[in-house]
């Protein structure tokens, strides 16, 4: 739900503080980028017998945060808001770690599968309630919905969260986690920013480059450190390696089509297509994707037995490519993106659920936050990579102000192509444990 408050509010922020739009949108890019740095650190400190207090100590910088979006306050303090908000992203991996640790392994794979599409609901369901909120109320008022659901979370965390199982204190690379917090922004922020690229293509190269090349230094510092921020071994296995590869791949797709058919619903009828929604509007068209994907989060762990890792992969998948497919073809209609997004959302929820089956196969009980953690990050870096690809390409399209329909159309039939390759990357590598 955190993550709902993002996207939808970017204008009605602009005008309740008088900022720009570009400024704006720092709302939803800072809490991205806190909670792709918070994520593998606080998978690490929740590795040991201090999950607990790391969780708690989460939940209350959330509550900080949710309440200086709330309050009248300036513009950048709002934006210290946004940050604490976004570092609480990386609970879901800690679940997956109570979970694995707390339930017997019936119970625990279907809380984890269910865990991997709360994303998923959460946008169906903040979505459309933050539009109604800001549209009735204001946009502190949509805020003031995070910090009622932040507040609740602390309290059930509180009166109900066990104590991990005693084992030796986890310790932070320190060393790793300063280097991954530069790394990574940078590379989120260059993927991300269409505008650098279109605008100074040389400097957005020089600054991906940087980026790949302290990602590159971070991981041998984490090969060669005792108590590495996170196990760079565990990649090895080619089970975990074709998983995390899979996953950038099939993310760049996902978020590809998400913003595409986000962005074509909300465009004014007048331009020649789209359907002029306000955000409300938009937000109940995410609905189906929301349910569909919370559907098949269910539905995964009773099929996982039966079709086996690869096969789980493979059909969510290939529902991701037959969204694109309809949406390249058909979107004249409103019913037709919305029965796409649905589609969509059936196939991001079972790729969503069945993937910790893969990973954590092979992975030890006591580094399940620590391999989901980087499994997340490497899916932030495909949807930040899906989302700006769809922006240059509809900018290549654009002549005014909003992009010719033939845009939608070369971008849906480019995401056919990255989803194809994504089943043939499942095809062909490892994903069965040994």
């Amino acid at each position: 739900m955190i993550g709902s408050l993002g996207a939808p509010l970017i204008t009605a922020v602009a005008e309740t503080y008088g900022v720009s739009l570009a400024a704006s949108q720092w709302t939803l890019t800072i809490a991205l980028l806190a909670g792709a740095v918070a994520t593998p650190v606080f998978g690490r400190l929740g590795a040991g017998p201090r999950r607990r207090r790391v969780v708690l100590w989460m939940l209350g910088a959330e509550v900080i945060g949710s309440l200086l979006t709330v309050v009248p306050v300036p513009f950048a303090f709002l934006l210290v808001g946004r940050a604490l908000q976004g570092s609480g992203l990386g609970l879901v991996v800690l679940m997956m770690a109570v979970a694995r640790d707390h339930l017997d392994e019936h119970r625990a794979t279907r809380t984890i599968a269910l865990l991997s599409v709360t994303t998923t609901a959460g946008i169906g369901i903040g979505y459309p309630l933050c539009g109604l909120l800001t549209d009735l109320a204001g946009v502190r008022t949509a805020y003031g919905l995070g910090l009622l659901i932040t507040a609740a979370a602390f309290g059930a965390a509180l009166l109900l969260l066990p104590e991990a199982p005693d084992r030796p204190p986890a310790r932070l690379d320190v060393r790793g986690a300063i280097l991954l917090a530069i790394a990574l922004p940078a590379l989120l922020l260059v993927i991300g920013e269409t505008s650098l690229w279109s605008d100074n293509p040389a400097l957005a190269v020089a600054v991906l480059l940087a980026a790949i090349l302290l990602l590159i230094g971070w991981t041998f510092l984490e090969l060669r450190t005792e108590h590495p921020l996170v196990d760079i071994k565990l990649l090895r296995h080619p089970a975990v390696a074709a998983a995390n590869l899979v996953m950038l791949t099939g993310g760049v797709g996902m978020y590809l089509l998400f913003s595409l058919i986000t962005r074509y619903v909300q465009t004014p009828a007048a331009v020649g297509y789209g359907f002029g929604l306000n955000t409300f509007q938009a937000g109940l068209v995410l609905v189906p994707f929301s349910v569909l994907g919370f559907v098949a989060g269910r539905l995964v762990p009773q099929w996982r037995d039966r079709l086996g890792a690869r096969l789980l992969l493979a059909a969510s998948t290939a529902f991701v490519l037959a969204a694109f497919v309809l949406f390249a073809v058909a979107r004249s209609h409103l019913v037709e993106p919305v029965v796409a997004i649905g589609i969509l959302g059936f196939g991001v929820g079972a790729f969503s659920a069945a993937m910790p089956t893969v990973i954590l196969a092979v992975t030890p009980q006591a580094e399940t936050a620590s391999a989901m953690s980087v499994n997340a990050v490497v899916r932030s870096v495909g949807f930040s990579t899906g989302s700006a690809l769809g922006g240059l390409i509809l900018a290549a399209h654009t002549t005014r102000v909003f992009p010719h329909a033939s845009g939608y159309g070369a971008a849906a039939w480019i995401g056919v192509a990255v989803t194809a390759a994504t089943l043939l990357i499942i095809a062909v590598l490892p994903l069965r444990p040994r």
